[in-house]
């Protein structure tokens, strides 16, 4: 394979890519570095993709995995996330900038595993496609994913007490 046939499959799927930096990563530095260390991972595994599931498929496993091993690696990063919503004048635009960098922080917050897991059912993907990533039953990604969304829950529940 050639480095066209890899640009080719694998350059209109490079979201997933920033979507699994921007989860695993807090820091400017520490996203080109994992964003750097998965291009490395999916290019080395190219070669033995067979094409027996999605490209898409195949890169959030490769990427999902390449983020759990960098970031067992390194110790340092920050465990919450910054604010990034830009301020606005529109109070009820403030309040959702607010709900979901509150959301995402939450989420940031969780495991490593039930953030993989989390990520991919935000994404819309099924039950089904989640399992071919993550190699559990589809019983399974449901279970625990139930899990993730309830314990969400009840951290939002505790921050809106708190405030």
């Amino acid at each position: 394979m050639t480095k066209a046939d890899f640009l080719d499959h694998t350059l209109p799927h490079q979201g997933i890519i920033f979507k699994v930096v921007n989860i695993y990563a807090d820091h400017k530095e520490d996203k080109e570095d994992l964003l750097q260390e998965i291009w490395l991972q999916l290019w080395l595994s190219f070669p033995r993709f067979r094409f027996q599931s999605k490209v898409s498929t195949w890169m959030y496993q490769v990427a999902l995995n390449t983020a759990l091993t960098y970031s067992r690696k390194s110790a340092t990063r920050n465990k919450h996330l910054r604010n990034v919503a830009a301020p606005s004048t529109d109070d009820d635009e403030n309040t959702q900038h607010e709900q979901e960098r509150l959301l995402w922080e939450m989420i940031r917050s969780l495991p490593k595993a039930d953030k993989a897991l989390i990520l991919l059912y935000i994404e819309g993907m099924s039950y089904r496609e989640i399992s071919e990533i993550t190699g559990d039953s589809e019983n399974n990604v449901g279970v625990k994913l139930n899990r993730i969304r309830q314990k969400l829950k009840d951290l939002l529940t505790r921050t809106k007490i708190q405030q």
